[in-house]
């Protein structure tokens, strides 16, 4: 499930004042109050992610702007789209935005994704580097941990036992590498993701719709609840 949100600044604010961390501090903002106020403390997968804002350029007075959050928790896309619906603002970098429209809806899925945000994956999590192409890492590499991690994570959501033998996907369109810096109170650094425009999959059986259809809603690879790893179903051809 997916939640829409359209912002508009109050004044002059240049994009690059906004960063993943501005966003996810203020989602979880908006959970205060609510069952889900503790889950920016929870260990582990937080199951949601969310878009850039779009389109990415500076913000000006009265400009619309978008951000959509995605779930697989329908409840915690109800309970910000409630939330978000009883305010009038919401404040990134101590900037104030007005709450234009607020809506929910859902997607149907495809067998084709597009990122909407960089895929990250650690290549090893205790050093804190990332897989890049451009440092040599194979395909093959990738693949393995992005089902790795995508079939970790439904388990994890679901409780259940799922595994499967085949790709993750069969055809894989590369857009670009990436390097997203993020800066945290004092202190600044970079994450490596990847930009795709596709990853298809030639056919998705009745068995295995339950799981695409929760990578769609959770996101692709880690990093997901900082807006890592966000992906669209594509129509083929498009």
């Amino acid at each position: 499930m997916r939640l829409m949100i359209k912002i508009a600044s109050e004044g002059y604010v240049p994009f690059n004042k906004i960063n993943k961390h501005t966003i996810q501090g203020m989602l979880y903002s908006f959970l205060k109050g609510t069952k889900y106020e503790e889950l920016h403390r929870k260990r582990g997968f937080k199951f949601f992610s969310f878009s850039d804002i779009f389109p990415a350029n500076d913000f000006y007075p009265g400009k619309k702007k978008t951000l959509i959050v995605s779930s697989p928790n329908y409840d915690l896309i109800n309970t910000w789209y409630n939330q978000f619906k009883r305010n009038r603002y919401l404040y990134l970098s101590d900037e104030p935005f007005k709450i234009d429209e607020v809506k929910k809806f859902s997607l149907p899925l495809k067998n084709i994704f597009e990122t909407g945000s960089p895929v990250v994956l650690y290549k090893d999590n205790t050093r804190g580097t990332y897989v890049s192409f451009k440092r040599n890492d194979d395909l093959r590499f990738f693949l393995s941990r992005l089902k790795e991690n995508a079939v970790k994570k439904y388990n994890a959501f679901y409780d259940d036992e799922y595994d499967m033998e085949e790709p993750l996907f069969d055809v894989m369109q590369f857009r670009k590498e990436v390097v997203v810096k993020l800066k945290k109170d004092m202190d600044e650094f970079d994450v490596i993701g990847t930009m795709w425009k596709s990853m298809k999959k030639l056919y998705i059986d009745k068995d295995n719709r339950k799981f695409y259809k929760f990578l769609m809603d959770t996101g692709l690879g880690e990093k997901n609840s900082l807006g890592f790893g966000f992906v669209n179903p594509k129509k083929e051809g498009k």
